[in-house]
């Protein structure tokens, strides 16, 4: 009896092992023939995971959401849940934005800034998600040029006395190495359409015409940021040009001096005033980070291609893209 109870265990055990494993053979082969066939299905709108930072009351739902932008901000950069960490960013702030029971939000931002573009996208997401419920903003260690940009659509702007911010101004970079190939004799050869199509070309000096035309740019650019700076933060935007919007970095107590931002505080600190603001006192707070997904998980597979990479460490400068403007403090430009 004994034995064929051990066979009947074995037995089970067998069927199951078998039907788990023709289920993960038919993920996979769905999944390459996908690939094969260029059949990618459209995925819902991810959702991110609640992790909890600080207990509430046991009676009540509410919830301050923390969402955390951190390193260069970049359409470039891939995301930990989307395509890019702009799509990340504005996912989570939908999430929580149509979360009845996430009663504020607390936007953690260390960052040096980056593209103009990407900043300008997470911060009209931002106002967005203000005009429905209290936005927080705490500037971490650096919160700079574009993350300084993103920053301004919260409601209440917080820092503390050492954080890096302000640096309001834009930047694009060049290489000239016009004098490198001469002395090992290459040469650049270029067909264009019009005199300005290779403007940023290195293996010529820029010319005055060219030189305009990208300092003119800039200038607009400047203006759109020093624009929703002056509105946001309701100072006179000559006053800033002539004063802080020069480029220069500033402490987040030298901020506050300046009305850049509201308060100094720590990170505890948002929080109370993300519950003040959403009238949630007794409110958990939670800090959204990527969901585990069983379809990523699979994609996995069915996107690798047969290589190995070296994965090097992050530099602590970031390098900059040839032809793309940036808000970024002059000493991340290489």
């Amino acid at each position: 009896m004994a034995s064929n109870r051990k066979l009947g265990c074995l037995s089970i055990f067998l069927f199951v092992a078998l039907c788990a494993s023709l289920f993960v053979n038919i993920v996979l082969m769905a999944t390459a023939f996908q690939r094969l066939g260029g059949i990618r299905e459209a995925e819902p709108i991810p959702r991110f995971r609640e992790i909890l930072l600080q207990r509430g009351a046991r009676a009540t739902t509410d919830k301050i959401a923390v969402i955390t932008m951190r390193g260069l901000i970049s359409s470039s950069l891939p995301g930990n849940v989307t395509d890019s960490m702009v799509d990340d960013m504005r996912a989570a702030l939908q999430q929580a934005r149509d979360d009845s029971r996430v009663k504020a939000i607390v936007l953690e931002v260390d960052s040096p800034g980056g593209e103009v573009t990407a900043s300008d996208a997470i911060y009209s997401a931002l106002v967005k998600v203000r005009a429905r419920k209290p936005v927080v903003v705490y500037m971490d260690s650096l919160a700079a040029s574009g993350g300084y940009y993103v920053s301004c659509g919260g409601k209440f702007l917080m820092a503390s006395d050492t954080t890096i911010t302000g640096s309001i101004g834009v930047i694009i970079q060049t290489l000239n190495y016009e004098q490198l190939f001469n002395k090992i004799g290459l040469a650049s050869v270029v067909f264009k359409s019009g005199k300005f199509k290779d403007m940023l070309n290195g293996a010529r000096p820029i010319t005055p015409e060219e030189r305009e035309l990208v300092q003119s740019f800039i200038m607009k650019t400047y203006d759109k940021f020093l624009g929703i700076v002056a509105k946001e933060r309701n100072l006179p935007a000559d006053l800033l040009r002539n004063t802080i919007a020069d480029g220069r970095i500033l402490s987040g107590k030298d901020a506050f001096e300046h009305k850049l931002i509201d308060g100094l505080g720590e990170l505890e600190d948002a929080f109370g005033k993300a519950k003040e603001l959403g009238n949630a006192p007794d409110a958990k707070v939670v800090k959204y980070g990527p969901p585990f997904s069983l379809s990523r998980f699979f994609r996995i597979f069915g996107e690798a291609d047969s290589k190995i990479e070296l994965q090097l460490p992050k530099q602590l400068v970031p390098q900059l893209e040839g032809g793309r403007a940036y808000f970024l403090p002059s000493y991340y430009a290489p």
